[in-house]
């Protein structure tokens, strides 16, 4: 999709819910206003934010495999320029300078530039993502034993612990007199104890979200947003990096991801390759309307379940897998 818009996955989701949705006839889910702006993450296309240096590629030198090069592949976070319209309406109310300050950007070299604000109710859903990533991603990986006592020690000190390790102590001595050993022993016993120490994790990060004014809007939506305090930040930084070096970075995760990779491309170019062939009846009847837009073959592929991909990559690329009597 390089050279038709490029794709984004937080931009798929506006579109999916603006357009794709089969709940009316031309609106998507047909959504309000507000509940748009709540998904408009980065509120800016992706052809404002690409850095043009940055170019998708495979990566550089001999090879029998066809490499992507992720760091030159990595898009901006932005919405796809398909839907500058569906942006346009949901910004409308807002008066000229809130929409310019809104839409504003930071350049940076040798990267893509990005965004710099969002709407109060998408603020709400980045703080409980960030608790759902940092917190239950941790617990999972716990239970499931791809974290190691030592390991969680060594990447998240008593030190980046210290709001919680301090609103534990001043419980009083009936808590723990050691509360971060208390916690470590807890995380690794028993599965009801951990889940009490995620609990408490949980309250401790939810029970301090405070609003914060964002005085150059008028646009209450925009002038308030909810962020988590530092010293409460800066214990989830430390679960979310856990959670990044050990188990999404760790070579069990990025052979999958690898492997992920490499078969949504080939069934990308394979169906762009020949739509009329290999694309089904109703996805390529969309793909005709549009006049050949690469985007509707984008659509079908990114709509695909793993199942579904996975069915459809051994349809076309596996001598023995397959029948003329498979569902597409």
């Amino acid at each position: 999709m390089r050279d038709a818009e490029g794709f984004e996955g937080n931009g798929q989701t506006l579109r999916l819910l603006a357009r794709l949705e089969n709940f009316s006839a031309a609106a998507g889910a047909n959504l309000s206003r507000r509940s748009m702006l709540g998904v408009l993450k980065y509120p800016v296309a992706l052809s404002v934010l690409r850095n043009s240096e940055l170019r998708p590629q495979l990566q550089g030198g001999p090879s029998v495999l066809r490499t992507i090069d992720l760091k030159a592949s990595t898009p901006p976070k932005g919405y796809l320029d398909s839907e500058t319209d569906v942006v346009d309406w949901i910004l409308e109310p807002l008066c000229d300078a809130d929409r310019d300050a809104f839409t504003s950007i930071e350049k940076r070299e040798g990267k893509h530039a990005r965004t710099l604000h969002k709407s109060l109710d998408c603020s709400i859903m980045d703080v409980a993502d960030d608790i759902a990533y940092g917190v239950h991603d941790l617990e999972d990986a716990i239970a499931l034993r791809l974290v190691t006592e030592r390991q969680f020690r060594d990447l998240v000190p008593e030190e980046s612990c210290k709001s919680f390790v301090e609103e534990r102590r001043l419980k009083g001595p009936t808590e723990s007199n050691a509360p971060y050993e208390a916690m470590v022993d807890g995380l690794f016993g028993d599965s009801n104890t951990r889940k009490r120490w995620i609990s408490r994790w949980v309250n401790h990060l939810i029970t301090p979200v405070r609003f914060i004014e964002r005085p150059e809007f008028q646009e209450p939506l925009l002038r308030w947003r909810v962020e988590i305090p530092e010293g409460h930040a800066r214990f989830l930084k430390a679960l979310k990096e856990l959670v990044m070096q050990v188990v999404i970075r760790s070579p069990g995760v990025q052979h999958l991801e690898f492997k992920g990779q490499s078969m949504v491309v080939s069934v990308f170019e394979a169906m762009q390759s020949d739509p009329e062939r290999l694309l089904p009846r109703d996805a390529h009847a969309k793909f005709e309307a549009a006049g050949g837009d690469l985007r509707h073959i984008s659509d079908f592929v990114a709509g695909m379940t793993d199942t579904y991909l996975l069915k459809t990559y051994e349809r076309l690329f596996e001598p023995r897998m397959g029948s003329v009597f498979d569902k597409l």
